[in-house]
């Protein structure tokens, strides 16, 4: 009777840490919704410094990303495109489903990047409310019971970190990136007045 009540224990524990962990993402994703509420396009592709990096179209008109996969350092300063798209990017993530043992819904990784990153701050508003309640759905049909299971072979090196680890890396992702973006819109106001 022990074990069993100690399981059902567990059990209500890790849902309600799933259940937290989703409030918390809605708090972080609200915040951060409300601080890009009438951003201009003049503010999303605003450059605050020389260098910047930013999102450029390419030959077929579709925007992307710049990057350098060697990690320049210090790394070039951001606009707010590039920002609201990479937390756009880490939300919409097939990785957020398969990493916590799901299938992921909606459009593919491969699709998204297809179409390119949104080359307007009202179309990138609406890329950010899409991904995140894709990842909301991911995470609030997960099995509570697997969050302190390892990802596993799917999640590469990462593979013998939690779920857990990995939602809150995601979360984290969201709050640090958000706030970027919230510091940025001020600069642009107080430099812009």
């Amino acid at each position: 009777m022990g074990d069993t009540v100690a399981a059902m224990t567990e059990m209500q524990t890790l849902a309600r840490v799933r259940h937290e962990l989703l409030v918390l993402g809605d708090w972080a994703f609200d915040r951060l919704r409300s601080r890009v509420e009438g951003l201009t396009d003049a503010e999303y592709l605003w450059e605050p410094a020389p260098g910047c990096w930013s999102l450029r179209p390419g030959p077929d008109g579709t925007h992307g990303f710049e990057w350098d996969p060697h990690h320049p350092e210090p790394q070039p300063l951001t606009t707010i495109a590039w920002r609201l798209s990479h937390v756009t990017d880490i939300l919409a993530g097939d990785r957020n489903a398969s990493w916590i043992g799901l299938t992921p819904r909606g459009l593919s990784d491969e699709e998204r990047r297809a179409a390119g990153e949104a080359a307007t701050a009202a179309a990138a508003i609406a890329a950010l409310e899409r991904a995140y309640a894709r990842f909301r759905s991911h995470m609030s049909t997960m099995d509570s019971e697997t969050l302190l299971e390892p990802m596993g072979d799917v999640a590469g090196q990462w593979g013998k970190d939690t779920r857990l680890a990995f939602v809150l890396h995601e979360l984290d992702e969201l709050i640090h990136h958000g706030a970027e973006i919230a510091t940025l819109r001020d600069l642009y106001r107080a430099l812009h007045a």
